[in-house]
């Protein structure tokens, strides 16, 4: 805890306060009953009474009265202010039109508190009268209470508590000036840990900062009694896990008077205390042995006081080195990351939320542009970025863990589901930690057993899915039912998420504005983007005003805070009554019961701005309720003080996000400006509104598609996996070969290792076994008669592929570039051969024989869409080539012929409509529309195919009825 020393002009600020209280609420009331008397009547008026005189005294009686009525104001307002400012509880009631007068009376009980406790109320005359926040707010932060929503709940703390720990931190400083402590520099110590007061609790952050002067010397405390026997029989093995009557052996500078124990200089303790000590000194090597139970009791039983704390779940606790998989993929190829942002590497959530969405606009672009002019259009070929946008997109590939979303997604919709066959309440989720595959969920408050196949891990407040029970999971139409989860960082090679949502107030964030920033850029990045959330709304204010082109359709970007506060409080408004007219008592029910189809989304606000004392009231305010009404706050300050905040955390400028009343010390998950720009630029040059109007995009490798160009090596893609000039490799290895040799076929613009290696491992590999690889893939491929290897590298050091080696695609892609804007455009005969030569190469969907559980790496490829749209725009080219002359039969074949690889493309089965009726056979063009009808099976026919329809066969209806 950090105690703020009182100043002599506290004590003077205190010693005015005082006396203007007494002035104003004995001194006007003495003065006005001895000086001028009761302004009343003394019995009931009558009616002659309103017919006497008005004379000066009737005027000094009126004055008098609204006098009386101003100082009960002024009283109340006195009385209202120092109930909140002794107990705690929330921000203070407002007395009606008592604004001035309350903000008086707040800023004067505040400056009168000040000597009297460390604990003060969060008010806006604090700020104005020097006091800090830290001693009030901290203890609270530290007890995350498990009473979710109910902000005064959460806020509440014991003014005779804190102003014990005052005295306790005064006692033991005055101690130390005065040589009470005479162990030297060396000398072993020993502190017990303090049974709770009111609702703090003692924890080593704050044995350190009293004892060592810096609460991040506790992991030093950690290690010194870490797996010792207690005397209880338990062990030490969380820094956030210690309880009452526990000992902690103290580092040899440790200060602080009787607090600091030592086994034969303890006279204030007991001798039963004593032998505790001195039995617990003699385990100073360490020993394993004894029960280890204790550990189990979680990050709530430390406390001894049922509190709840956001901990690292220490069942299952994974081993040094068996971390995430993405994470384990990166430590082992960190020399040869050339470059690429380490900020996206080890974030796998946000890196497979920013992937998905991205290849999500990129597919959107190609479709919109499908409905464009057949040749000369732009979209086809998505632009290739370069410099920062091509690192990022490359740590994007390498960082992504797609699987582990699609569980966590699976396993939350699947629990809801089975909850509400309980006819059960979803409980409030604080926060959620994946180790290992395996999912932790921290609840606020025990809620019973939770329903197979979750498990209840090391307490009540624990609901554990190991990862084979989470593959289990299918897909479920229930609606997400935490939304507000996102990463904050990893601790213990353990990722944690907070549920912004359900955090009973306001979540602060200090540190440097810098730092702050990527916190900020990372949190709504994840949030707009990922994959456990139906939908959202995020409101960023102070920053994040490019970051729209990630989801347009989620976030939103206010001005100033005055325009949030507006928005906000009629939001809050509106979310009480819609709560109350469905007769839920919050989101949570509201989302898995009989109303779960109105979703209640979130709303998270994400302020990076300072907002000042008079501001932070209000938003403490609209907090109060928030987490019952689906809405999270996290905001920053440059102070390190927010009144009103629930949970205090700092981010340092190592990276490191810091609470360390809630027992957390995390590798920060950030998104520094320089990545934020790039990921915003790959999301804008993606955007299919973009310069539709543009040249059409060159493939980004034109094959010699004369008889010189004959290549090498020619692979087969399209359709079964084939490849012509090489020998097939011997052994198990052939297989990695080849799906290596796809991917960099695919990619002619080159592929970083760690892409290539995170495609083909995505559980992780080290050099050695990667680097055997290319060298198998490079002798395999050879080199051109020059001497020059068919495996290169570029300049940025990805892999590439000679000219020489090509695939059947890039021949399909120059063909159709060359027939649409090379030298088709000015021959007709060209342009026909050009495109038969191209739809001859179809003969399936791309790698159609690929075996089950390899080339999971196409789903982040958009080349599964792109492939079918090249395929179908090529057939419409030589459907219009061969319907200039009227060749019906030969525009047909076409079609179907395009049709084979893309079913489901509505321009090709309108166009051989078309070409059907231009024959003028009427069964034939209605067994085409039956043929079309079951095709579209229960969805039924597009609006514009069956405005088509009746167009070309008014009585198709009848007709496909009459058939049967």
């Amino acid at each position: 805890m950090r105690i703020r020393r009182r100043s002599f002009g506290d004590f003077v600020k205190a010693f005015f306060a005082f006396l203007a209280l007494a002035v104003l609420l004995v001194g006007v009331p003495g003065a006005l009953a001895t000086q001028i008397g009761w302004p009343l009547p003394d019995g009931v008026p009558s009616f002659d009474w309103l017919q006497q005189e008005i004379t000066v005294h009737t005027f000094l009686n009126i004055l008098t009265v609204i006098v009386w009525l101003a100082w009960a104001q002024f009283t109340a307002c006195v009385l209202v202010e120092m109930k909140a400012a002794l107990s705690g509880v929330g921000v203070p009631g407002r007395v009606p039109g008592a604004g001035p007068s309350q903000l008086l009376a707040r800023q004067l009980v505040a400056a009168l508190l000040l000597v009297g406790a460390t604990a003060a109320s969060f008010t806006p005359g604090l700020s104005q009268l020097g006091n800090g926040y830290d001693a009030n707010q901290k203890p609270t932060v530290a007890a995350a209470q498990a009473t979710p929503g109910i902000f005064a709940q959460q806020q509440e703390q014991a003014s005779g508590a804190a102003a014990a720990l005052a005295e306790q931190a005064s006692h033991a400083a005055a101690h130390a000036d005065a040589g009470g402590s005479t162990a030297k520099q060396g000398d072993t110590k020993f502190y017990r840990i303090q049974p709770p007061e009111g609702r703090h609790h003692d924890s080593l952050w704050e044995i350190a900062q009293r004892h060592l002067g810096d609460g991040r010397r506790y992991k030093e405390i950690f290690e010194l009694n870490k797996d010792r026997v207690q005397p209880d029989g338990s062990k030490l093995s969380e820094a956030s896990l210690i309880r009452p009557g526990w000992i902690m052996e103290m580092p040899g500078d440790a200060r602080g008077g009787d607090l600091v124990e030592m086994p034969d200089e303890a006279p204030h303790v007991s001798p039963d205390v004593q032998q505790q000590i001195s039995d617990y000194a003699r385990t100073g090597d360490h020993a394993q042995g004894g029960g280890g139970s204790g550990a189990q009791g979680g990050g709530h039983e430390h406390a001894g006081g049922g509190a709840t704390q956001v901990s690292v779940p220490d069942q299952q606790r994974p081993a040094p080195g068996t971390g995430h998989q993405q994470a384990t993929a990166v430590g082992a190829e960190s020399d040869s990351s050339f470059g690429l942002p380490e900020a996206l590497l080890t974030a796998p959530l946000l890196a497979a939320g920013l992937l998905g969405a991205l290849g999500r606009r990129r597919r959107q672009a190609l479709w919109q542009s499908a409905f464009g002019a057949v040749g000369g259009r732009r979209g086809m070929e998505p632009p290739t970025p370069s410099g920062d946008a091509q690192d990022v997109q490359d740590a994007l590939l390498v960082g992504a863990d797609p699987e582990g979303v699609r569980l966590l997604d699976r396993s939350l919709r699947g629990l809801a589901a089975s909850l509400a066959e309980e006819s059960r309440a979803l409980p409030v989720v604080y926060a959620a930690w994946l180790s290992s595959g395996d999912l932790h969920l921290q609840l606020a408050q025990p809620a019973g057993k939770p329903p197979a196949p979750w498990q209840q891990g090391q307490d009540q407040t624990f609901w554990m899915l190991s990862r084979n029970d989470a593959e289990r999971y299918e897909d479920t139409d229930t609606a997400a039912p935490y939304p507000g989860l996102v990463s904050l960082g990893t601790m213990d090679d353990s990722r944690l998420l907070l549920n912004l949502e359900a955090v009973p107030g306001i979540v602060s964030l200090s540190g440097r504005e810098a730092d702050r920033a990527a916190v900020f850029a990372s949190v709504a990045a994840e949030l707009a983007t990922n994959g456990w959330s139906d939908r959202m709304t995020i409101t960023l204010v102070g920053f994040g005003e490019d970051l729209t082109p990630l989801a347009p359709n989620r976030i939103r970007h206010l001005e100033d805070i005055e325009a949030l506060v507006e928005t906000m409080e009629a939001e809050t408004r509106q979310r009480r009554g819609a709560l109350g007219a469905a007769g839920h008592d919050s989101v949570l029910t509201g989302r898995t019961g009989p109303a779960q189809h109105t979703r209640w989304a979130p709303h998270l606000v994400l302020l990076a701005a300072q907002p000042s004392a008079e501001e932070a009231v209000t938003l403490a305010e609209l907090a109060a309720d928030a987490s019952r009404l689906g809405i999270g706050y996290l905001v920053g300050t440059e102070t390190g003080d927010l009144p009103g905040a629930a949970w205090e955390m700092e981010i340092t400028g190592e990276g490191k996000l810091l609470a360390p009343l809630l027992g957390l010390e995390l590798d920060a998950q950030l998104l520094p400006v320089a990545q934020q720009r790039a990921v915003v630029e790959l999301f804008v040059e993606s955007d299919p509104e973009r310069d539709t109007d543009g040249p059409a995009t060159a493939p980004p490798f034109l094959v010699d598609i004369s008889e010189q160009g004959r290549p090498a090596v020619y692979a087969r893609l399209v359709g079964p996996y084939e490849i012509i000039g090489l020998d097939t490799p011997d052994g198990e290895r052939s297989a990695l070969l080849h799906e290596a040799l796809a991917l960099l076929l695919l990619h002619r613009e080159g592929v970083h290792p760690r892409v290539l290696s995170s495609a083909l491992w995505p559980r992780g590999v080290t050099d050695d076994v990667r680097n055997a690889l290319l060298d198998r893939l490079r002798i395999w491929l050879g080199t051109d008669p020059d001497g020059t290897p068919r495996l290169g590298r570029d300049a940025s050091g990805r892999l590439t592929l000679a000219k020489t080696v090509v695939s059947d695609l890039d021949v399909l892609r120059s063909l159709y570039h060359e027939a649409t804007q090379g030298k088709g455009v000015g021959s007709r005969a060209v342009r026909g051969r050009l495109l038969t030569d191209a739809l001859v190469l179809v003969r399936g969907p791309l790698l159609a024989d690929r075996p089950e559980g390899r080339y999971r790496w196409l789903t982040h490829e958009i080349v599964d869409a792109q492939l079918p749209l090249l395929v179908a725009d090529t057939g419409l080219a030589l459907c219009e080539f061969h319907m200039e002359k009227d060749r019906t039969e030969k525009a047909i074949e076409a079609l179907n012929a395009a049709l084979r690889t893309a079913p489901a493309d509505e321009r090709l089965w309108h166009e051989l409509l078309r070409a059907t009726h231009s024959t003028g056979d009427a069964v034939r063009l209605t067994e085409l529309a039956t043929d079309l009808i079951g095709r579209s099976g229960a969805r039924g026919l597009p609006p514009r195919t069956e405005a088509l329809l009746d167009e070309l066969l008014p009585t198709w209806r009848d007709a496909i009825a009459a058939v049967g």
